[in-house]
């Protein structure tokens, strides 16, 4: 995958985890670009353990980046107390 395969893909699955995560994420494009491009690391890295596949970092594809981007996002909101998930 490319770096600007890897930058769009980090865009949607950003945009996506935020629209589906509930509440205000107020966050500029660099930083959905940044969750979403985490977040398809963390969906790699889960899919690798699910599958059986080893402990390696990697970039997911679009469901596995959105999945470990919703987890991201849920983590920081989490550990900043940005948000009061009720």
């Amino acid at each position: 995958m490319s770096i600007i395969g890897f930058i769009i893909v980090g865009l949607l699955a950003g945009f996506i985890a935020r629209a589906i995560v509930p509440g205000d994420d107020s966050m500029g494009i660099i930083a959905t670009i940044v969750l979403g491009m985490v977040g398809s690391l963390v969906g790699g890295f889960l899919g690798n353990l699910i599958f059986d596949q080893g402990l390696d970092i990697s970039a997911a594809g679009i469901i596995g980046s959105i999945i470990g981007s919703i987890i991201v996002l849920i983590g920081y909101n989490a550990a900043t107390g940005r948000k009061k998930v009720s």
